[in-house]
């Protein structure tokens, strides 16, 4: 059984469900992946466009994208139930429905949907657990991407079955992938906390190895310097 433990974020006392501490068990490995063969076309896109996926604790996913050329903001949240759940004590009985999940503003003139997709199976997440991330068990861990129109379903269904058939992992796949009802954003405490929080025995062993995996296996969109929600005004 998993434990949980109390702390102290940014003020508020949360029950974290992203903070068993004490876990013999090591960061996933980064899988180079090949891009995706089917993608969304820049020039089919606005200069601004959004992507949520699921995959684990929130923190580290985040911090991934944060760290993403071409992203304008990635903000920690919940999508998959209600709004009267959407909040972080609700989502840990795992019975919501919601995921902790990711929403990502990029510019497709930058990096492509599909990019996005590449860097999210590569070394945001390990996609063949099911309902859950290395110490972190329950559907709200699942992997998923929510998908907003048919053009990311499409390329995400394509790029499934591409790597499956290429058996890129050892195990299949079990990513779900469901149409995008409604994404909200996190309490506060929760955004930028990879970055805020870089000692944190948590963060150390499972996020900032995926930070240095992204700069490892994909340098080419690889930025230094992450661009944080707190810089814009939100959170």
């Amino acid at each position: 059984m998993m434990i949980r433990k109390f702390l102290v974020l940014a003020g508020a006392t949360a029950l974290s469900a992203c903070t068993y501490l004490g876990s013999s068990m090591a960061a996933e490995k980064a899988v180079k992946l090949p891009p995706p063969a089917v993608d969304i076309p820049a020039a089919s896109q606005s200069g601004r466009e959004t992507a949520v996926f699921a995959g684990g604790c929130f923190w580290g996913v985040q911090a991934v994208f944060q760290h993403t050329s071409g992203v304008l903001n990635a903000v920690s949240g919940y999508a998959g139930g209600d709004k009267q759940t959407a909040n972080y004590q609700a989502i840990g009985s795992g019975r919501t429905g919601h995921a902790e999940s990711v929403q990502v503003t990029y510019d497709p003139r930058v990096v492509s949907y599909g990019k996005l997709l590449q860097i999210y199976f590569s070394v945001a997440h390990d996609p063949t657990q099911l309902n859950r991330q290395g110490p972190d068990h329950g559907t709200q861990y699942r992997s998923a991407v929510f998908y907003k129109d048919a053009n990311q379903k499409q390329v995400t269904e394509s790029y499934i079955a591409q790597l499956d058939a290429a058996k890129a992992y050892p195990a299949k796949i079990v990513t779900q992938l469901t149409p995008l009802a409604a994404f909200y954003p996190a309490e506060g405490y929760h955004q930028d906390y990879a970055t805020l929080n870089p000692h944190s025995p948590y963060i150390a062993a499972f996020d900032l190895p995926k930070i240095a995996n992204l700069k490892a296996v994909l340098p080419e969109v690889f930025r230094d310097k992450p661009v944080l929600v707190s810089a814009q005004g939100k959170g």
